[in-house]
C-alpha cells in the first residue's frame, strides 16, 4: 500500500470529521427525534438481517466487476474485485476521494501487466457509464411516481433536473473526445490537472513522481475508447446498472429492517436522489450530504421519522463504512498477488 501523506491524512480527518459531524446533528434535526428514538429501531435489526444485508453487500461489489473486467479486457472477475473495493475504501476515506479511486486503480492495473493506455480507457469508459447511470436514476424515480397521485417535491423535480443536464454534459464530452482529437486533448488536460499528481505520486522506481503527459495519452488513444466501448458495452451496462439495482434492494430491505413504510416508487425516488448526493465531494463519499439529503426526501413523503432516520445511517454504515474494511481485504489480496512488468 502507498505511504500517506500528512496532508492525506488531515484530509482525511478533516473530512470524516464533518461527516460524522453532519450525521450526529443533521440526522435527529431533519427527522425532529432524538438518538435514543433512532436507537430504539436499530435495534430491530437482528443477525439474520444483518447477514442479509451483507450478501447484497458483496452481491453488488461482485455484479459491478463485469463493468471493469468489459472496460479492461484481460482482467479477471477475481482482480477487479480487489481492485473496486480497494478503490471504494480509499475513496471513502478521503474528500473528493474519487482521483484517489483512480490512482488505485492505475496502480492496480500496472502491478498486473496493463498498459497505461489499457487503463486510461478503462477509467474513462468506466467513469462514463457510472455518470450516465446514476443521473439516469432520478428520472426512472419520477417514471416510477407517476404511478402515484402525491405531488413530487421540489428538490427530486431539482435532483432529476440537475441530473439529466449533467448526464447530456458528460455524453457530449465523451462523443467528441471519440470524435475530435482536439476535445480529447483538452479532457486529457483536465484529468492531468485532477489526478495526475496521484498518478505520480504512485509511480514506482525511477519514475515516481513523474508526471503522465495524460493529454498525448487520450488524443492516442480515441481508436481504442471507440472499441472498448462497443465490445464491452453490455458487460459494463449489467455491471453499472446490476450494481445499483441490488443497492437498492438493499436499500429497500434496510427500511423495512427498521420499519420504514411507504410505497417502492417514493422509496426508489428517495434512493435516486441519494445516489446522486454521493458525489458531492465536500465529505468522503458524501458521507452526511447523502444522508442528510436522503431522510429530508423520506420525511417530506410521510414515513416514520425515527425510522427513517435510524434507516439511512443504517445503509450508510453496509454501504460506505463496511467498504473499509472490504477495502483492507483488497489491498491484502492485491499484495499476494503475481507482479508483471508491464509493456510501457
Amino acid at each position: 500500500m502507498p505511504q500517506l501523506s500528512p496532508r492525506t491524512i488531515i484530509q482525511a480527518v478533516v473530512g470524516l470529521s464533518l461527516a460524522v459531524a453532519i450525521i450526529a446533528w443533521g440526522l435527529p434535526h431533519f427527522a425532529e427525534t432524538s438518538w435514543s428514538q433512532i436507537g430504539h429501531h436499530l435495534d430491530r435489526v437482528g443477525w439474520m438481517v444483518t447477514l442479509e444485508l451483507l450478501g447484497l453487500v458483496f452481491f453488488g461489489l461482485w455484479l459491478y466487476t463485469f463493468t471493469l473486467t468489459g472496460s479492461l479486457p484481460g482482467l479477471t472477475h477475481g482482480k477487479a474485485l480487489m481492485m473496486n473495493v480497494a478503490g471504494s475504501a480509499v475513496g471513502n476515506l478521503l474528500p473528493g476521494g474519487g482521483a484517489a479511486g483512480v490512482a488505485v486503480t492505475y496502480l492496480f492495473g500496472r502491478s498486473w501487466g496493463f498498459s497505461r493506455l489499457a487503463i486510461s480507457t478503462s477509467v474513462i469508459v468506466s467513469g462514463v457509464w457510472n455518470v450516465l447511470a446514476r443521473v439516469g436514476l432520478p428520472f426512472l424515480g419520477i417514471a416510477m411516481l407517476s404511478l402515484d397521485q402525491t405531488a413530487l417535491p421540489r428538490s427530486v423535480r431539482q435532483g432529476a433536473l440537475i441530473g439529466g443536464l449533467g448526464g447530456l454534459i458528460v455524453l457530449l464530452v465523451f462523443i467528441a473526445m471519440v470524435v475530435s482529437e482536439r476535445w480529447a486533448g483538452r479532457l486529457g488536460v483536465l484529468l492531468d490537472r485532477w489526478f495526475g499528481h496521484w498518478i505520480a505520486r504512485l509511480r514506482r522506481g525511477d519514475k515516481k513522481g513523474e508526471r503522465i503527459d495524460l493529454k498525448a495519452v487520450l488524443q492516442n488513444q480515441r481508436s481504442r475508447l471507440a472499441s472498448v466501448t462497443k465490445t464491452g458495452w453490455f458487460p459494463m451496462t449489467v455491471g453499472v446498472t446490476g450494481f445499483l439495482g441490488i443497492y437498492f434492494v438493499l436499500f429497500w430491505r434496510t427500511m423495512a429492517a427498521v420499519g420504514v413504510d411507504i410505497p417502492t416508487p417514493k422509496l426508489f425516488a428517495a434512493y435516486a436522489i441519494g445516489r446522486l448526493l454521493t458525489a458531492v465531494g465536500v465529505t468522503p463519499g458524501g458521507l452526511g450530504v447523502t444522508e442528510a439529503g436522503t431522510l429530508a426526501v423520506l420525511v417530506a413523503w410521510g414515513a416514520d421519522k425515527p425510522a427513517a432516520a435510524a434507516g439511512v445511517l443504517l445503509f450508510a454504515i453496509f454501504t460506505h463504512i463496511a467498504e473499509v474494511p472490504l477495502g483492507a481485504l483488497g489491498w491484502l489480496g492485491w499484495s499476494l498477488t503475481p507482479k508483471v512488468v508491464p509493456p510501457d
